[in-house]
């Protein structure tokens, strides 16, 4: 079919009609301010600031999109309808899956390209984009190096993540998206790049021809208010980049798509991950792919709200270092290095015969803890707990100490001979846990990760629904496409995909054709 903008608004009302059919996205009347889009008339639109790119949002991909774009000699604007830049990248791990880094070759760990893209088809059970995957993949040593002439310090050595067949996870420092995105974001500001907070992108801008040309906005926007800041129409001369993230903490919207993560289910994201964003793309007929792929993080802990402090403990001490084990048994149940979908569906099983949770218990000794950055933190809120010896640890949790002392033993036989006999679980960073004292966390998932949003080529441009061509001037990057994890995301490939695609996103961008445009 071809695209013809006589027809635009014609066919933006039959997709305002059928959006529940084409994403489960009947979210459309709910919360929230006016989501439509509006068309230009034909005379052409004057802007109040015009710019070559504008980009929506400020995480991970979107200031690795703005340095890039800046780096390649484009005028810069970025916006975030938060008080606080960074979305959920600022509160992530701060882990990035790297194929071939330095510190893997100089660990002695063998990888490639072809082994990143292989690990992460079997998790997201082949139903990857392997187009986009290979960009990604492909991409990670040489952004890491990238982010690291930009200000990041990664930690002096790698990491085994759950699901990767080898140990290939770089991760800053701090343990945080911070990290990353505070370097980036004070040399985006170096290098002449406008950014604006509490700024709510309201719909897009169209000329005649169906090119995105800039964005409506409401700056001074006070989040949740919507009735709050001033309308505005913003530029972009080459094109608009969407890196506005997922939608975990749009409950109603979620629940269209997966009906069983109800508002019981916590989420690890910022308050503001919202679909209003992804409605909009949908709106002028981007393709939405894997919206019902919603990942869930087998890291965390029923005993506080949020990403915490047990998913750091847990990720970096609990899962490569100790085990996890049923309290009813003491004993293990799952394979504690699989892929997240795995881990989390194991851990959701654990159920009373009235069907409520029964948290497993994750724990490991001083040695496996060693390098848990939040262990402190836990400890002082009471979210992870000590114990000298198993039979103290067993109490703490109601669990049977011999079942649970002979479970150990047996974890450390796997350990000492280098195979899991009862899981296969990779063993190459695990340790015989000999002795206490012990640190433990109950478990249960929380949303975490939208593997769904627009479907992209790999120019980062976002594709029609109706002919699975381009939209001109529309780009994306980040958790705001889809299909390039299928169906569950390896732990430490959200940094990796982007930082990967927010570059690739502003290196087409910018060679884009300017649009003529007026200011007002």
């Amino acid at each position: 079919m071809v695209y013809d903008p006589k027809i635009v608004s014609s066919r933006r009302d039959m997709l305002k009609k059928s959006a529940a059919l084409v994403a489960g996205s009947a979210a459309l009347v709910a919360t929230g301010p006016a989501l439509a889009s509006e068309q230009c008339a034909s005379k052409q639109p004057k802007f109040d600031e015009i710019y070559d790119l504008i980009i929506v949002g400020s995480g991970f991909a979107g200031m690795s999109c703005a340095n890039q774009a800046a780096q390649d000699g484009a005028k810069v604007l970025v916006i975030d309808k938060m008080p606080v830049f960074g979305g959920n990248s600022t509160i992530n791990g701060g882990a990035m899956a790297v194929a071939g880094s330095a510190l893997q070759k100089k660990a002695g760990v063998e990888d490639s390209v072809e082994l990143m893209v292989s690990d992460m088809l079997k998790a997201g059970r082949g139903m990857n984009d392997k187009h986009m995957l290979k960009l990604v993949c492909d991409g990670t040593a040489e952004s890491a190096k990238w982010l690291e002439d930009h200000g990041v310090v990664w930690k002096p050595f790698v990491q085994h993540f759950g699901g990767h067949s080898v140990p290939r996870t770089l991760q800053t420092r701090e343990s945080s998206g911070s990290g990353i995105v505070r370097p980036l974001i004070e040399t985006a500001k170096k290098h002449g790049v406008k950014m604006y907070d509490k700024t709510e992108m309201r719909g897009f801008v169209e000329d005649d021809n169906g090119r995105i040309i800039g964005i409506k906005v409401q700056s001074g926007y006070f989040w949740p208010k919507t009735k709050t800041g001033t309308p505005k129409v913003f530029g972009a001369r080459k094109g608009v980049v969407m890196a506005t993230g997922g939608f975990g903490r749009d409950i109603p919207f979620r629940q269209i798509q997966q009906p069983k993560l109800t508002d019981e289910l916590d989420s690890t994201n910022q308050p503001g991950a919202n679909a209003d964003a992804l409605k909009q793309m949908m709106l002028i007929g981007a393709n939405p792919v894997h919206l019902d792929q919603i990942q869930l993080g087998p890291w965390s802990s029923p005993d506080e709200k949020g990403f915490g402090t047990a998913s750091q403990f847990n990720t970096i001490a609990v899962y490569p270092k100790g085990i996890v084990v049923d309290v009813r048994t003491g004993e293990r149940f799952f394979n504690e290095l699989a892929d997240r979908k795995t881990r989390s569906n194991a851990i959701l099983t654990r159920r009373d015969d009235q069907n409520k949770p029964v948290y497993p218990v994750g724990f490991t000794n001083a040695e496996g803890a060693k390098r848990a950055q939040t262990l402190g933190w836990g400890l002082k809120y009471d979210v992870i707990k000590k114990a000298d010896t198993l039979d103290e640890l067993a109490k703490l949790y109601g669990m049977p100490a011999d079942k649970l002392e002979k479970q150990v033993a047996r974890f450390n036989e796997f350990v000492k001979k280098g195979h899991d006999d009862e899981f296969n679980r990779p063993l190459e960073t695990a340790i015989e846990m000999k002795e206490g004292p012990w640190y433990a966390v109950r478990m249960w998932p929380k949303v975490h990760y939208c593997m769904g949003g627009v479907r992209v080529n790999t120019n980062s441009q976002v594709l029609r629904l109706t002919d699975d061509k381009p939209i001109p001037g529309l780009f994306a990057a980040g958790e705001a496409t889809g299909g390039i994890h299928g169906a569950s995301r390896l732990g430490s490939c959200a940094v990796a995909e982007g930082v990967v695609t927010g570059r690739n996103a502003a290196k087409n961008a910018v060679t884009q054709t300017a649009a003529k445009l007026e200011l007002a």
